[in-house]
């Protein structure tokens, strides 16, 4: 590739990263939630007063509020604009307020639990990202000034976002009692409102910029695939020819697995088939039988030359533990010494002696059992190391 060419190929592959880099920034700005879940808690204030469609500022003598947060909601809004909304909350009514038109005498708590369907007027007016206003309707029930009364709801608000996920709303619900015996009342908050699960897409302004963008992306790529398309065929040969040598590699380790558990499998087969080592009672002398088949495994150890075994030693369980270990010692020193003295080198075995600590059958401290059973357990064994 000529040094003109290289050049070229750089510019075009710092226009396209250059762009490509920018996609986000774009994207991002001109992106809106189009449906969520919306968390809310804040205050109320409630006004019983039954003349709050003429004094709707009558904070003094017919608003009521307490100084903590006292109202919780939870939504699900959703992608045409519409959305569904669980609210409850907690007031207290103040001695000497007004309501259902007359001063109040005693403390009374409020409770309020309500349901309400709203919609998106953005979905009308136009979308402004950080200001969200709404109308709704719902039912709900209200026990105050120990009265309880269902109601029927309507609220205007908007909601302030100061990020995707986190902002303020204000709104006002007048509610109408269901039972034409008790006053009707209004209900005013603002809390804070957390937005989770959130589903966003762009706006049209933004769809628009993206499609630009896309479309400068694919110029681009058409300008470097003639140039990228000979290193690419390079790439892909080297590529290949080092996935030929790995799995020429891989087969080649597998072949050779395979032979060494083949041949694992065949020494282990002929230390099977060797007659089991065992000891008389109380003793720790090898039996003729015992000598024959330790001629026999040296035999397989001449034939292997880099086999390596562990010999283990063990006892029944008559006698303490403490005799049985010092016994299965005594077997294990017997057996390694016949190898030894028949010229097996030291590094081809090594050896541990487990008393009764391995029983091959019930024959325990607590169980009576045969001297046929009890002989089972008087025994060396061979184990595999290395090969």
């Amino acid at each position: 590739m000529t040094s003109k060419i290289k050049l070229l190929l750089a510019i075009i592959l710092a226009n396209f990263f250059t762009i490509h880099s920018q996609t986000s920034e774009l994207t991002k700005k001109d992106s809106i939630v189009v449906s969520s879940w919306i968390f809310g808690i804040g205050f109320n204030a409630v006004d019983d007063s039954d003349d709050q469609f003429y004094r709707l500022l009558d904070i003094k003598d017919a608003w009521n509020a307490v100084p903590y947060p006292s109202r919780l909601s939870i939504g699900k809004y959703f992608k045409n604009g519409l959305g569904i909304e669980a609210i409850a909350a907690y007031n207290k009514y103040k001695s000497g307020k007004t309501v259902d038109g007359l001063p109040l005498t005693n403390n009374e708590n409020y409770y309020s639990f309500d349901t309400r369907l709203s919609y998106d007027l953005n979905k009308i007016v136009g979308e402004t990202g950080w200001f969200d206003p709404y109308l709704g309707v719902g039912i709900g029930f209200t026990h105050a000034n120990d009265i309880s009364r269902g109601t029927y709801n309507a609220v205007v608000g908007f909601r302030t976002w100061f990020s995707d996920r986190l902002g303020l709303d204000f709104n006002s619900t007048g509610k109408w009692t269901m039972n034409n015996n008790y006053t009707n009342h209004l209900q005013h908050a603002v809390g804070v409102v957390y937005r989770f699960n959130v589903e966003k897409e762009l706006t049209k302004k933004g769809e628009a910029k993206l499609e630009m963008i896309k479309a400068e992306e694919k110029e681009l790529l058409r300008l470097t695939d003639s140039i990228a398309f000979a290193n690419r065929v390079a790439d892909e040969k080297r590529t290949l020819a080092e996935k030929l040598e790995k799995e020429k590699e891989r087969l080649a380790q597998q072949k050779n697995e395979e032979a060494r558990n083949k041949e694992k499998n065949d020494i282990q087969n002929k230390l099977n088939d060797l007659e089991t080592i065992y000891f008389v009672y109380n003793s720790s002398n090898l039996t003729s039988a015992s000598k024959n088949t330790l001629s026999k495994l040296m035999a397989i150890l001449n034939e292997y030359p880099k086999l390596t075994i562990e010999v283990s030693s063990h006892t029944d369980s008559r006698g303490s533990n403490t005799y049985n270990k010092k016994l299965s010692e005594g077997r294990l020193q017997s057996t390694l010494n016949y190898l030894l003295q028949n010229g097996m080198e030291p590094n081809r075995f090594t050896g541990k002696a487990y008393g009764e600590e391995k029983l091959t059958n019930e024959c325990d401290d607590h169980t009576i059992c045969s001297e046929i059973k009890h002989k089972q357990n008087r025994r060396s064994e061979f184990e595999i190391l290395n090969f």
